[in-house]
């Protein structure tokens, strides 16, 4: 098997973002990965998967656009080996002149490429690969070209946490090697995500008739791993933040247990115990000036017993054995009336909502389970910014009216599905016309038109069927709530799950009065 050439992934990346049909997608990017060697594997899955293997290496999007304009080569020759090492060195570039020395190699290497790997390459490096080959495509691909059981390969990255090195592992040492995977403290698992339940009565009838029943606090969500006196601390996209949270770190560094991983949320919280502003807490990851507090919802792993595959009431015991104090208020509730005043309670707490969950729910990690659902006061929705209109009257010379893009679940690039200048504040205007211009890919006399990059949470009453725009659906009166930098595009709601509320009907708790943001 000869060297898999950059040209092949360009290929396949292209034929892939030509079809909608997630089986034919499947098809193609397996055919790739069974031409591929075992060196070559998990590079060509991280790409199509939109990733670099070597994280950010410190190509931004306002300098790749005039560096990646050379003149395109006339034959393919670069191999997928020579153009990973060169983003090896790239990103291995530091100090004084680093920026002419990332520069140069990013020149040679376009410079050396085809057209239409010159087109791949820039899509990968400012993180817009829309050929439509997301995670969950990748992962079924993977599982199609080693004839292993795509559940069987779908719980490997949930337990590695790495596609890429799942792939690898699959082709090198096949079923049985993933078969044997289990948590490894310190490394981080996909958190399992809650869906957005219609109403108190919609939730009832699905997880009752007895229900644990979570305050839904505003924070950033985490995952805490302690290994003897080493601890780590994950975000939610499983970034290190080890370092920016110390007294989570001390915290759980006076647990009583030997090893342990939790899953919660930290925030920002007033000397009272309100919650702070979600911008407090977000604004404390990067000056580690805001004390973060630590409340955890799961317990997914102590003292050498893995707990993923218990009943959520088995993990919850051992999460009240070590960490009861560190617990988010929880109650075990029996009929639907029980449900409405929790919710009620935690609202007037200064809390989003609640949740609801299933006594004998197991952790369905990297995925949205039915088995949590999650109650709020005013239906949100996480929405990525396509566009940004630029304002009239007094908004004028300001980006106001931003287009908004539900999550394709078969990984193209985002649906479009409303408009909104509702909510925004003169602070967040300023924002926006501040930084929007960073992302920009081109603009008109009215528009300016962005990279798939921020996500909004986004305030409706509801959903409703429409032609206007290509997802079908439209937004009843949408409001902005926040720009959520924890979360990625990836993350964002996806245009199923907004048709669904349209199924559903009105998102209010159980149609009552709702509280206007």
């Amino acid at each position: 098997m000869g060297a898999l050439l950059l040209g092949d992934v360009a290929a396949t990346s292209g034929r892939v973002g030509q079809t909608r049909g997630r089986t034919e997608k499947t098809a193609a990017i397996a055919d790739l990965l069974r031409r591929a060697g075992a060196e070559e594997i998990a590079t060509v899955t991280a790409w199509l998967s939109g990733e670099l293997p070597q994280g950010r290496i410190g190509v931004g999007w306002s300098s790749l656009r005039n560096l990646s304009r050379q003149p395109p080569a006339v034959a393919a020759g670069l191999t997928v080996a020579a153009v990973d090492e060169v983003f090896t060195r790239i990103a291995a570039v530091h100090g004084p002149g680093s920026a002419g020395i990332r520069a140069g190699l990013v020149t040679e290497l376009f410079a050396a490429a085809t057209a239409d790997e010159q087109h791949f390459l820039r899509g990968l490096l400012s993180g817009e690969i829309r050929q439509g080959a997301l995670a969950g495509v990748v992962t079924d691909a993977v599982a199609a070209a080693t004839a292993i059981p795509t559940p069987v390969v779908r719980r490997a990255v949930m337990l590695s946490g790495s596609l890429p090195a799942t792939a690898r592992l699959a082709v090198t040492d096949g079923a049985d090697a993933l078969d044997a995977l289990g948590i490894v403290v310190g490394r981080p698992l996909m958190p399992m995500l809650a869906t957005p339940a219609a109403s108190v009565a919609q939730a009832w009838e699905e997880l009752g008739p007895t229900v644990v029943l979570d305050a839904k606090y505003d924070g950033a969500r985490i995952q805490v791993h302690r290994n003897g006196s080493e601890i780590s601390v994950f975000t939610r996209s499983l970034r290190d933040i080890t370092g920016a949270v110390p007294e989570v770190v001390r915290l759980v560094g006076e647990l009583p247990c030997r090893s342990v991983i939790l899953d919660g949320e930290t925030m920002a919280v007033t000397d009272d115990g309100r919650p702070r502003p979600f911008q407090e807490t977000m604004s404390g990851f990067g000056d580690g000036g805001t004390a973060l507090q630590p409340y955890f919802f799961d317990c997914l792993h102590l003292d050498g017993a893995d707990l993923i595959d218990e009943p959520l009431v088995e993990r919850l015991s051992a999460l009240d054995a070590v960490a009861g104090g560190l617990r988010i208020p929880s109650s075990a509730v029996t009929s639907a009336a029980g449900v409405a005043e929790l919710f009620d309670a935690a609202v007037a707490a200064g809390h989003e909502g609640v949740m609801v969950k299933a006594p004998d729910g197991r952790y369905a990690a990297g995925r949205r389970g039915r088995t949590w659902q999650k109650i709020k006061p005013v239906h949100t929705v996480d929405l990525v910014v396509l566009a940004a209109e630029w304002g009239s009257g007094r908004r004028r010379g300001r980006l106001s009216n931003i287009h908004l893009g539900a999550r394709d679940p078969d990984g193209g690039p985002p649906i479009m599905v409303g408009k909104t200048f509702k909510g925004m504040t003169d602070e967040l205007l300023a924002w926006q016309t501040a930084v929007f211009g960073e992302h920009e890919t081109g603009r008109d006399e009215h528009t300016v038109y962005l990279r798939p990059h921020f996500v909004v949470e986004i305030a409706i009453d509801g959903v409703q069927r429409s032609t206007r725009y290509p997802g079908g659906v439209a937004l009843r009166f949408a409001r902005v709530v926040r720009y959520r930098p924890d979360k990625a595009p990836d993350d964002a709601t996806s245009v199923v799950e907004l048709r669904d509320l349209d199924r559903d009907g009105p998102t209010r708790r159980d149609r009552g009065p709702t509280r206007r943001d």
